[in-house]
């Protein structure tokens, strides 16, 4: 029999957990130095590399003194929490990193609170120790009370840390001697993470937690072997989480070998690995014996929180960036994105070419959106809604638990926005120059909300939030206050006409831009759209008088990110998304329509 560990790594976003995995897999050895030209070895892809964030589960494997640790890096966003629960069926114990200076922040707890529930044997990591100001001892104290807010066992409670910087690669029982090396977190590993079960002697079971793809031998299932022996050609039954039962047959074992994987003919119980050869599973089914199938209980996920609408570009423009533009396209892509995103839910909508898309925030969906564009798709989308419930007669919204960390001389200002947005000031907490706020603020005053207060502090608000939980609807939350200015032709940009409207709002385009009648082109001064054309060109006239040729002089224009436009459209507006471009546009393009939709609205 192996000895195996089986451990997950949580933490709130950018604590460190990515960057103490790449340095526990450099001294293991498992990589050459020159593999890693400065990148993190983990986030392959191509978006987490620019994001920083990690937003997909990945599993590796170490080999240290006789043992195998099964190591499985998981996002840190709520938003993502769909991968957070998966994965944690593969693992018995869970390593919590937090940083020494900021302490357990809104993530922090939500992933705790979910390893907690599921029973894990948590082991703390208090990372960063290289920070000014940092207070390790204090966190370790925030970090127990957590626990025990959240009904942790005694067991559990008893938890050992360690303490270190896992960008310099090491680690230490205690802050003050800091060591050379990931020894000592190694060593409390293999000591306080319980080892698998090991059950060889049942029939097979193995619950599918996650999914690959690989363009040579298609889908690739991976769990955790709870019990039995699986072998490569063996005949197993496929147990769906509806009830229905499959025969079907193993063509390949694969176990992780540090950052590879690599075949093997049996794999044991205990041991985390990868299916080959199966066909029409889905994440939370089982792999069972095939005269004689138990099925595991299928994994359960929070529901989703918010809706957006997804529907084929119909602008003017389309077809000229993207290579997939049809709703037969966008239909395929979003059913493949449901086999491996959990948390995600697709209907049809109110037109054959449309889709509502639930999610768990607009991070969650918008990251579906970049990946797409990136895959060549041309898409619009809607104004992300909140989705209501009604429980014993009452009309119930998303709450949010929201922080926000900001230089004491503007905490006012972060005051005021956030309780505007129906935000709740719970608790106020003075740590050096800067204060930390924490709120409950419904999830539909989020969208939109760290745009505001970023802009208001000058950008020095820190902003974390994570749902809470469904309570009494709050009331109406004021919406974005400024009209938009909407372009009446089609044409490129110019200068001359821009700069003569630059009394009526900002731009969002540059000149010389292409643009076409409908699309939004900047924000207006007053609550109401207004309706210009910023394609004539300046009249050649005879007469040359000093001061006829006035230079136009335009500030740069407005800048938004996808999610910033996703949180910045009204209700009658989308945004364009193609490979090349993102525009926001009104949903009826022509200005009569527009009138006349408006009244019959009224």
């Amino acid at each position: 029999m192996q000895n195996i560990r089986n451990i997950a790594i949580i933490a709130h976003v950018d604590h460190g957990k990515t960057t103490l995995v790449d340095k526990m897999i450099m001294q293991a050895k498992v990589t050459r130095e020159t593999e890693r030209n400065g990148q993190l070895i983990l986030d392959n892809n191509e978006l987490e590399r620019e994001r920083g964030i990690t937003i997909l589960s990945k599993n590796v494997s170490i080999p240290y003194n006789g043992y195998k640790i099964n190591i499985i890096d998981t996002p840190g966003h709520a938003d993502f929490g769909g991968e957070v629960e998966r994965v944690l069926n593969m693992a018995d114990g869970v390593l919590l990193i937090v940083d020494a200076f900021e302490g357990c922040m809104p993530q922090t707890r939500f992933v705790l609170q979910k390893a907690l529930e599921m029973g894990k044997k948590p082991l703390v990591v208090i990372n960063k120790i290289d920070k000014q100001n940092c207070k390790p001892d204090e966190v370790n104290e925030q970090v127990f009370d957590l626990m025990f807010a959240l009904n942790a066992t005694e067991e559990q409670l008893d938890f050992k840390t360690v303490y270190g910087c896992a960008k310099q690669g090491w680690m230490s029982l205690d802050w003050k001697t800091p060591t050379t090396n990931l020894i000592p977190l190694l060593d409390l590993i293999i000591s306080e993470i319980p080892a698998p079960e090991q059950d060889n002697e049942g029939t097979p079971q193995m619950l599918i937690s996650s999914l690959e793809y690989s363009p040579y031998v298609g889908r690739i299932a991976i769990g955790r072997v709870k019990r039995g022996i699986l072998k490569a050609g063996q005949d197993i039954t496929l147990c769906k989480r509806d009830g229905g039962q499959e025969k079907q047959r193993i063509k390949d074992l694969m176990v992780f070998t540090g950052m590879e994987k690599t075949k093997q003919a049996e794999v044991e119980s205990g041991d985390i690995c990868a299916v080959v050869g199966i066909e029409g599973f889905e994440i939370g089914d089982t792999i069972a014996d095939f005269e004689n199938p138990e099925a595991l209980p299928p994994i359960s996920v929070d529901e989703p929180t918010m809706s957006m609408l997804f529907c084929i570009n119909d602008s003017p423009f389309f077809g000229r960036d993207g290579k997939y533009v049809t709703s037969r396209h966008l239909k395929d892509r979003l059913d493949k994105e449901l086999e491996k995103n959990l948390a995600l839910r697709v209907k049809p909508g109110k037109t054959s070419d449309s889709f509502i898309v639930y999610g768990r925030g607009v991070l969650h969906l918008s990251i579906l959106i970049e990946t797409m564009r990136r895959e060549g798709f041309e898409l619009q989308i809607g104004q992300p809604k909140v989705i209501d419930k009604n429980i014993n007669g009452v009309r119930c919204e998303p709450i949010e638990h929201l922080i926000v960390d900001v230089p004491e001389e503007m905490v006012g200002k972060a005051i005021e926005i956030t309780t505007r947005r129906k935000g709740a000031l719970l608790h106020m907490d003075h740590r050096g120059d800067r204060v930390h706020l924490d709120f409950d603020i419904p999830a539909r005053g989020i969208i939109g909300l760290r745009s505001n207060l970023i802009t208001a502090t000058s950008g020095e608000a820190i902003i974390a939030h994570r749902y809470k939980g469904y309570e009494p609807y709050k009331g109406e939350i004021e919406k974005r206050t400024n009209g938009s200015l909407v372009a009446l032709e089609t044409g490129d940009a110019i200068a001359y006409s821009m700069w003569k409207l630059l009394d009526r709002g900002k731009w969002i385009v540059s000149p010389g831009d292409e643009i076409y009648a409908g699309e939004v082109v900047g924000e207006y001064t007053r609550a109401m759209d207004l309706n210009v054309n910023i394609c004539i060109k300046k009249k050649l006239t005879n007469v040359r008088a000093s001061g006829s040729d006035e230079k136009a002089v335009l500030p740069p224009p407005m800048q938004f990110t996808l999610e910033e436009m996703l949180e910045y459209i009204q209700d009658d507006e989308l945004v364009e998304v193609t490979p090349k471009h993102l525009r926001i546009r009104k949903i009826y393009l022509d200005e009569n329509e527009r009138k006349r939709h408006q009244m019959q609205s009224s």
